[in-house]
């Protein structure tokens, strides 16, 4: 695909996804290109898959651009940035002007693969783990693959709101409200007893954290709002992410068995991104501990990934013993709605 039809391509997914100022500024690109110099010839001629199946280049310059807005970098791009309602010509125009005047800031910043961490994804997290709780009546280990700054890992010190049900700490620095669909969570309380998550790059949620805000769009202050507070509470209790391959990290997490505690590995819109060879080891390594579990020591996979479904993402959990997988609903990518069609407690398999 070329990197125009890229833009293209990313530009209807931001549509999808509730953000026409993304889609509007990368259909802008894709129509009347970049001026000439660095930054224009390495799209041009990336090498490998630029869409959002691949290196997702359209989210890498959106984020840059977005960067320097958030450090005020381009004042007359940040002027032109919502909440302000500007025609198509003057924000081309001051695009353009920071493209040219910021070449060298914004290629190095096209390095970065999109990690937005996406924090709305706690809200099926939570409702799986309390399922988890309720059917195993035990405390939570936690593994994360592909992690980034590891702001997931914390799901148990946010608060979903559901109708008018609240599930989480009353002190909670984050409240996620999705449009809620189907069956209401567990109500009983999530007991965490170790987490830790690996990336390849994980990024510090101090030092990068303005990298982190950039990723996300700037015409949803909601997510960013949410963004902001999981960054504070990943400051606080820095959660371990260990720079390391994620299947390496499984294997290191499997190799040992402790009773008492249910090990729930996941991964939201990662697995996808590995190659072909690393999920297969991963599905094998999972499936020898699910040999090695017992209802003393269960092991669960919870996953929430694109499945060529739609709308949305697919939801499931598998459980060992027995290796029972459960299609457990449907969400947003962003968690802005969340479909929870979890099973009765009878399909335990023990």
């Amino acid at each position: 695909m070329s990197w125009r039809a890229a833009f293209r391509d990313q530009a209807r997914n931001c549509a999808a996804l509730g953000s026409p100022f993304t889609a509007r500024l990368l259909g802008l690109i894709a129509a009347r290109g970049l001026p000439e110099g660095r930054v224009a010839a390495r799209i041009a001629n990336w090498q490998g898959d630029p869409t959002s199946r691949g290196a997702s280049v359209p989210l890498r310059l959106a984020g840059a651009l977005h960067g320097l807005v958030l450090e005020r970098r381009v004042p007359d791009l940040a002027a032109l940035y919502p909440p302000a309602q500007v025609a198509d010509d003057a924000l081309w125009t001051a695009v353009g002007s920071a493209v040219i005047a910021e070449e060298a800031w914004i290629d190095r910043r096209l390095d970065h693969a999109p990690q937005t961490n996406e924090v709305g994804r706690s809200a099926f997290l939570i409702a799986a783990a309390r399922w988890l709780a309720a059917r195993t009546g035990l405390p939570l280990e936690l593994s994360e693959l592909g992690a980034s700054a590891g702001l997931n890992l914390l799901l148990d010190r946010y608060a979903l709101s559901v109708g008018d049900r609240w599930f989480g700490p009353q002190d909670a620095p984050l409240r996620l409200s999705p449009d809620w669909r189907g069956s209401t969570p567990e109500d009983v309380a999530l007991h965490v007893v170790g987490r830790a998550g690996a990336d390849l790059a994980p990024p510090d949620p101090v030092a990068e954290r303005t990298r982190l805000l950039s990723f996300i769009w700037p015409d949803q202050p909601e997510r960013l709002a949410r963004m902001r507070a999981a960054l504070d509470e990943a400051a606080r209790l820095r959660p371990r992410v260990e720079r390391s391959d994620a299947i390496d990290f499984l294997e290191r997490r499997l190799a040992a068995t402790v009773e008492g505690r249910l090990h729930m590995v996941f991964h939201t819109v990662a697995w996808q991104y590995f190659p072909e060879t690393a999920r297969a080891r991963g599905t094998v390594l999972l499936a020898a501990a699910g040999r090695r579990s017992s209802a003393a020591a269960p092991i669960a996979l919870v996953a929430m990934e694109a499945d060529g479904g739609g709308p949305g993402a697919g939801l499931t959990i598998t459980l060992w013993p027995g290796g029972m997988r459960h299609d457990v609903g449907r969400a947003d990518f962003h968690g802005r709605w969340i479909d929870w069609r979890p099973p009765e407690p009878e399909s335990l398999p023990w």
